[in-house]
């Protein structure tokens, strides 16, 4: 194998690698792999990027762009297989893109503060993607996207014309309106209904999100760590009470959730 190992390696060498990895001299499971293969590798690399940025860890955090970039010359490789386009075309479209969209950069435009900067940010990309109304924005949003982080967005495109709550009061009633409505869906016990109520309900949740500036994707993450840790400290107490946690009845294990909550 024509390859050299060396003390320090660039972006340049990590394509050759990737370029060697898919060669007939190189690795078979990469050689079988294609987009829909390795999709969920890329997600899954994506959050463990943000894992390190919220652990403030620097070293994971290098460690898990690696992995990340790793995954676009996996992709940008198998498409330079086909001639459709090479690593260098990604490059340079999204060299253009960010100069397209920086005109007070790159241009004669005034952008002297943020909001002005996303304002024509917005403007630039509706026009370089050929959208003429919000709702061809709208239904730009990924929907990849975790839900609570797409509904974020479409409400956000909603609100850019005006149709949006003044105030959190509208979105307040509106989840007590949805959760009436699922009420009398559960009496329906027809499950499609159900699941349709139960959306709109989580979206009106999202709304709320918005007027209190938070992020709804953070907000419930951090609602999983608390909960989490709760029910950790709960089976502990359990041991210490001699309490099985297994067999113990419901009305048991709420006393020792409340006992844990007052503490914690």
């Amino acid at each position: 194998m024509d390859f050299q190992e060396k003390e320090k390696y660039t972006f340049a060498d990590l394509i050759e690698i990737m370029k060697l990895l898919r060669s007939p001299q190189g690795c078979p499971w990469d050689r079988e792999q294609n987009h829909t293969t390795i999709r969920q590798n890329f997600i899954e690399e994506t959050y463990e990027v943000v894992e390190a940025i919220d652990r403030q860890d620097t070293e994971l955090l290098k460690e898990e762009l690696g992995d990340v970039l790793l995954q676009v010359v996996f992709h940008a490789q198998m498409e330079e297989e086909t001639g459709n386009f090479t690593i260098d075309d990604v490059s340079d479209g999204i060299c253009k893109k960010l100069i397209v969209r920086h005109p007070h950069v790159f241009g004669d435009v005034v952008a002297d503060n943020t909001n002005a900067v996303l304002n024509n940010w917005d403007k630039i990309k509706m026009k370089t993607k050929s959208q003429t109304n919000q709702s061809d924005a709208m239904i730009s949003v990924s929907k990849a996207l975790p839900s609570l982080m797409r509904a974020a967005k479409i409400q956000q495109k909603a609100a850019k014309v005006g149709f949006d709550w003044e105030n959190i009061d509208g979105p307040l009633s509106k989840i007590s309106e949805e959760l009436d409505e699922l009420r009398e869906a559960l009496n329906s016990s027809n499950q499609e209904h159900i699941e349709e109520e139960f959306g709109d309900l989580l979206f009106s949740v999202v709304n709320v999100s918005r007027f209190i500036h938070s992020d709804a994707e953070k907000a419930l993450y951090k609602a999983c760590d608390k909960f989490t840790d709760r029910f950790i400290r709960m089976e502990n107490l359990a041991k210490v009470k001699d309490i099985n946690i297994q067999s113990a009845t419901l009305s048991e294990l709420d006393s020792l959730w409340n006992e844990v909550k007052i503490i914690s």
